[in-house]
């Protein structure tokens, strides 16, 4: 059974007539993680953002997306909001640009989860802390309290696993969520992100350039160029044989520096 199913995907651009995405099409298998890798500018984001519709308004898509059966593009905006956070949850690259900076963090909770659940202040201050607690961060009422800017990358990000913690959605995207972090806070946020599929048994689209963090959580790999799937299989798969050059180069790359990687560390001890 598969919970995503995209078939003949086009993305273009109004203004320029440049298309983005040329005749895409992808499926994510029911409580497994789909990882799209490239480099910047293959098309990996828009894809994604494009299952949501939340690319910009001159940006235009066709081809049919179904969300658990239904076809996405045929939703109206009013129906696509009900979709969004609830059952379709996005976990942005950089956790400043996913919360209102003129708010402190609580405020942008709590309307996301009165949007989407009938329960009281108390409540929802009471699910909120006890999923930040699970996520590692200590003290959540004062985190609560504390404006965007006053957090690091990585506890943004782990806010954001949170609060898809409480919502339960049955599809998270997380577009890149490692890439603004460092060394440590990326493996944190890859374990915490493995939980989060464990506890809720969600499905889940893994943006990444890096084929390392990718590795570690995804099942099965596209690899895009250009606006254009190169490749697709298992992770295994497409790491032990790949068949594109570009896979090829990717891998190869990966392969390079973990092995300095190792070096310095054997170096350093």
């Amino acid at each position: 059974m598969n919970i995503v199913e995209a078939k003949h995907l086009k993305v273009w651009d109004t203004n320029t007539g440049k298309v983005i995405i040329h005749d895409s099409s992808f499926e994510v298998k029911q409580g497994s993680c789909l990882a799209i890798v490239g480099e910047s500018g293959s098309g990996k984001s828009v894809t994604c953002r494009a299952l949501i519709r939340l690319n910009k308004p001159w940006i235009r898509q066709s081809g049919t997306l179904l969300f658990q059966g239904e076809d996405l593009n045929a939703l109206t905006e009013q129906e696509m909001r009900r979709k969004r956070g609830k059952q379709l949850c996005m976990i942005l690259q950089n956790g400043m640009s996913a919360f209102d900076p003129s708010c402190v963090i609580g405020v942008h909770i709590r309307e996301t989860l009165q949007q989407h659940f009938d329960w009281n202040a108390r409540e929802i201050e009471r699910r909120i802390c006890n999923a930040m607690e699970s996520v590692m961060l200590k003290n959540p009422p004062e985190i609560l309290n504390q404006y965007p800017y006053q957090l690091s990358g990585g506890m943004l990000q782990r806010i954001m696993i949170a609060l898809a913690l409480v919502l339960e959605p049955a599809l998270i995207i997380a577009d890149e969520p490692t890439t603004a972090l460092d060394t440590i806070s990326q493996y944190e946020v890859v374990e915490q992100l493995i939980q989060l599929r464990e506890r809720i048994g969600c499905s889940m689209i893994f943006i990444s350039h890096d084929l390392g963090v990718v590795k570690k959580i995804a099942d099965d790999v596209i690899v895009m160029k250009d606006g254009m799937i190169v490749e697709r299989g298992s992770m295994q798969s497409v790491l032990t044989e790949p068949a594109h050059a570009y896979t090829q180069y990717l891998v190869s790359t990966r392969l390079e520096l973990s092995n300095h990687f190792k070096t310095l560390m054997q170096e350093g001890s």
